[in-house]
């Protein structure tokens, strides 16, 4: 799979994500939005910001491992946050996670609620994943 991001601007950079991620080949897996109110040990999670992000980070690395893929094939997300104040916090948690600075597309949304109470982040994403191991 060829896999192209296009050059960012200085805000884009600071900001962690790509302008366009184009993609030839591969399979595109679609991931459902996801929350989490629980931690990996099932402790209560609820209305802690940084502890849902990380949690909702590891369950869609859970999900693309299932299907051959990881983060790093993600190429677009949609991010969806309860509180405008959390966005810089998410953007630093995201840069951690792609250290080559090959950020998915992305939009930041704030909305003012969540299917239950104390959720804080729901991030639907999409990836594409090599046909092949070692294509990417």
């Amino acid at each position: 799979m060829k896999r192209t991001h296009l050059p960012a601007s200085e805000r884009q950079k600071t900001r962690a994500y790509s302008p366009a991620v184009i993609t030839e080949g591969g399979r595109i897996v679609w991931l459902a939005g996801q929350t989490a109110l629980a931690d990996e040990n099932g402790k209560d999670i609820s209305g802690n910001f940084e502890a849902q992000t990380h949690r909702v980070f590891a369950l869609i690395d859970e999900t693309l491992r299932k299907t051959g893929g990881t983060l790093a094939d993600l190429v677009t997300m949609t991010v969806f946050i309860k509180e405008a104040r959390y966005g810089d916090r998410f953007v630093e948690l995201r840069r951690g996670l792609f250290p080559d600075g090959k950020f998915p597309a992305s939009a930041l949304i704030t909305v003012s609620n969540f299917a239950r109470p104390g959720m804080e982040i729901e991030i639907q994403a999409i990836a594409v994943i090599a046909e092949e191991p070692g294509a990417r």
